[in-house]
């Protein structure tokens, strides 16, 4: 077991749900299920093929020996094939009727099309958790003054829970992004060995109705819609390339909302979750390092990162198909839906239980907020029949001299106090620090909360009502 390489996303990081979805398990019962559902479709549309033979393909679709189709494949050089004889040596009496008519990318690419369905969907629940989690946290604290930042430097104030929505933003995107695409996929369907369905035709006796019978009972069969109106052997690859794009999507936003927490967790405004026994550094005792937002960080770079290989494929397929194809998508498609499956989690475990300390920020505010209400104390010095422009330039000093102390001596910003001991002002500490109050300059952001949830957050929250409120134990 330790002598070989052991892929981390399925030892450490990817959910059992997901590394399901992409098993051998679930791959060669789904073929299984297609070479069943062929079977019913062409009795039905009046080949001979009888209920015993569909009963036994029934009855056997879980029953299958690894081991047996390993020997058949060792044989024969064809993966297909070998579960092909695999599945008929358990189905003695439906052996001749399976895969009657069928390529190889009938079971395989329409297999795929279904795993990755399955695998959206996974996603598309994980998504919604974490949008419901993040609504708690903008909403607990959507009135709480923090510092913005532009080019992380001090900006206007904001609120903690409104920097929750922009994260919340960018996974809306990508949810619809997400729902659109999967609403969109079609099977590949029956098309046979380049696409044209001449195998089909042939069993049908030239009846072109019943070919296309044949292919729309395969997709409904699986629930989708119907199948793709025209493919070659395979289904057109831009399809892998688009379902990827929207993974990456989701990684790009991950990948942002964490670097946040990071920066956050720096100036000790707010922190990921930390184990009771949790080390931070094997060196420095102390330490409390943000090693969940950095495992997010560092899985999306990987999931970004392969959303090139599926466009490759698809503008390289030569003609009908080639394939140059197949051990990429056997590693992209799989891995790419395991990370991203791994940071969600891993996000929606940041999200249960992220600590804010609020003096921090009020520290923060308060070393920056007299440079920003500067304004405000002409506007209020002016009222009293100050001239505005000799106000700007006293304010405009005492602002240098002011962040002179800060930077320079290390103390404590005294900007307040020493536009209290200019008579110019004629303004009282007591009343400066009235104008200091910092939800006086939050601006509209605790509605924008209120709005965005209302708009945006609650509708998909409703839409994935049975899968909310999930808590994720991460593996390690």
């Amino acid at each position: 077991m330790y002598s070989k390489y052991q892929n981390p996303l399925i030892e450490r990081y990817a959910s059992d749900k997901m590394t399901y979805i992409f098993s051998p398990k679930m791959k060669f019962s789904t073929w299984r299920k297609l070479w069943t559902a062929l079977a019913k479709a062409e009795k039905e549309l009046g080949l001979n093929i009888t209920d015993e033979q569909i009963k036994e393909l029934e009855e056997n679709i879980y029953n299958i020996d690894f081991e047996v189709a390993k020997k058949h494949e060792k044989r024969l050089r064809h993966d297909v094939m070998a579960h092909v004889h695999a599945y008929g040596d358990v189905c003695p009496k439906a052996k001749g009727i399976i895969h009657l008519g069928a390529t190889s990318a009938f079971v395989g690419d329409n297999t795929d099309i279904i795993v990755l369905k399955d695998a959206l969907e996974l996603i598309k629940g994980k998504i919604a958790n974490l949008l419901y989690k993040l609504k708690d946290f903008s909403i607990k604290y959507r009135d709480v003054p923090t510092l913005g930042y532009t080019h992380f430097q001090p900006a206007q104030i904001t609120t903690v829970g409104k920097r929750a929505t922009l994260w919340m933003i960018d996974l809306v995107m990508d949810y619809n992004d997400l729902v659109y695409v999967s609403n969109t996929l079609m099977l590949r369907g029956v098309k046979g060995t380049t696409g044209t369905q001449a195998s089909y035709l042939k069993l049908f006796n030239n009846d072109h109705d019943k070919v296309k019978k044949l292919d729309t009972f395969i997709a409904k069969e699986f629930g989708f819609k119907d199948s793709l109106a025209v493919t070659g052997q395979t289904y057109t690859r831009k399809i892998d390339s688009r379902v990827i794009n929207v993974v990456g999507g989701i990684a790009q936003s991950l990948h942002k909302m964490t670097n946040d927490i990071r920066l956050l967790q720096n100036l000790k405004e707010l922190e990921e979750p930390f184990g009771k026994n949790q080390i931070g550094s094997s060196a420095m005792a102390y330490k409390r390092n943000p090693m969940r937002s950095e495992r997010i960080s560092s899985l999306c770079k990987f999931v970004i990162s392969s959303t090139m290989s599926p466009q490759l494929v698809a503008a390289t397929q030569w003609f009908e198909r080639t394939l140059d194809d197949s051990a990429n998508r056997r590693l992209t498609l799989a891995e790419s839906f395991l990370a991203i499956d791994a940071s969600l989690d891993i996000a929606n475990n940041i999200a249960t239980n992220m600590v804010v300390y609020e003096k921090v920020i009020k520290k923060h505010l308060d070393a920056e907020l007299p440079f920003m209400m500067t304004e405000n104390i002409m506007m209020e010095a002016v009222k009293k029949g100050g001239d505005r422009q000799e106000l700007h330039e006293l304010i405009r000093v005492h602002s240098m001299d002011a962040g002179s102390k800060v930077k320079v001596e290390g103390k404590d910003n005294d900007l307040l106090e020493r536009i209290a001991n200019d008579t110019k002002f004629d303004l009282t500490l007591s009343e400066l620090k009235k104008i200091a109050e910092p939800s006086l300059y939050i601006g509209r952001a605790s509605e924008q909360v209120e709005e965005f949830i209302i708009s945006e957050i609650d509708p998909i929250l409703k839409e994935n009502a049975d899968v909310l409120g999930e808590d994720v134990e991460l593996n390690v």
